[in-house]
């Protein structure tokens, strides 16, 4: 066996619940999440053949689940493009060196004008399968699994903008309150909410957490100002949050790069976790984030892809994991997981030691 797994005394559902209330579990929850490339040789390596069986390979704790789309078509399918069905956005295959990735292309509301704007569909949330995502949820659920529902791209306001728009398009129009922009975005958060208080309706006791998120951060300093956050980005995160505390679910927040200089104001909105925490950003480090907020929100990540995982050796990772773990397990409230997806460049060895270190140390 390569990785050798500390089952414990509780289950992964019990496990992710007591971490999200700040409590002390058995042992550390782990996630996983990789670029497919880098995940097919570790299936290779493990002499698996599927997801499934490396989540369950290495104690992920665990599952994301959501409805799939069954409505009509609402945009054109392109050449050589990978069309987003519900938000309508395309990506391009562009290889590399190590495997690849999905690059956002086309943009197809640049430089739109209100009229575009406001034409450009969105789905309706009564038009997805919620039935089959039900049985799903309660599947894991009877595995014992913590289920999430959303995602780190859910609500996500910039980047699902960006993705129509360009990134810069969507930063000026947020900045100047464009009121075609930010009426779009508002339509496309009534149908997020629409889907996901359907689905919490199905199982209200089979969902643990909702997943949602919104990138603030550059590695040095924040994306946007305080003053555009609150005018802009919290009212409507607000209301993801409320949905969710309203079915007495937790919250837990995506957010790339130098984050922390929000999270005051997301203790305050009802936000109980983040990620997903990079150390080599801005006031993102453990030591930091345990200093400032440990026992006030629970944190997910803080394992670097851009670190010993992709250009260390075993050993470094295993002293990364212990020297991580030391700072942000006393008092409970972590969660480890990879910052991001682990990078193809990343050796599946290190991916390996990664695990092994999280099942070692994480033991309380």
């Amino acid at each position: 066996m390569l990785i050798k797994k500390y089952n414990g005394r509780m289950s992964s559902r019990e496990r992710v619940q007591c971490t999200l209330r700040c409590d002390v579990p058995d042992r550390v929850p782990v996630s996983y999440a990789t670029n497919p490339c880098v995940h097919g040789r570790l299936e290779q390596k493990l002499g698996l053949s599927s997801m499934e069986e490396v989540l369950a390979a290495i104690g992920a704790d665990s599952r994301h689940v959501g409805p799939q789309y069954t409505g009509p078509v609402l945009f054109p399918e392109l050449e050589n493009r990978q069309l987003n069905p519900v938000y309508g956005f395309y990506r391009k295959w562009v290889p590399n060196m190590s495997g690849g990735y999905w690059e956002m292309y086309d943009f197809p509301l640049k430089n739109a004008d209100a009229d575009k704007i406001a034409a450009f569909p969105v789905p309706d949330p009564d038009h997805f399968d919620y039935e089959t995502a039900a049985q799903i949820i309660k599947k894991y659920n009877s595995q014992g699994y913590a289920i999430g529902i959303g995602g780190g791209g859910t609500c996500d306001l910039i980047n699902l903008t960006g993705r129509l728009m360009g990134m810069e398009n969507t930063l000026v129009n947020f900045l100047i309150e464009d009121e075609a922009t930010l009426c779009y975005v508002d339509r496309r958060c009534n149908m997020d909410l629409g889907m996901l208080e359907r689905l919490l309706e199905r199982c209200p006791g089979e969902i643990d957490f909702l997943h949602m998120g919104e990138d603030l951060g550059t590695q040095h300093a924040p994306m946007i100002s305080m003053t555009m956050y609150r005018k802009v980005m919290r009212p409507r995160h607000q209301k993801y949050i409320d949905l969710a505390k309203s079915y007495g679910k937790p919250v837990m927040v995506h957010t790339c790069g130098c984050s922390s200089w929000v999270y005051e104001d997301f203790i305050e909105m009802g936000v109980s976790a983040v990620e997903t925490l990079q150390p080599e950003a801005a006031n993102m480090s453990p030591e930091y984030l345990k200093k400032h907020f440990g026992g006030r929100l629970a944190f997910h990540g803080c394992i670097s892809t851009a670190g010993p995982l992709a250009f260390g050796s075993p050993e470094d990772v295993d002293r990364c994991i212990r020297e991580t773990l030391e700072v942000m397990m006393p008092g409970g409230g972590y969660w480890l997981a990879p910052t991001h997806m682990i990078q193809d460049n990343t050796p599946v060895d290190n991916i390996i030691a990664m695990y092994n270190a999280a099942h070692k140390y994480g033991v309380y």
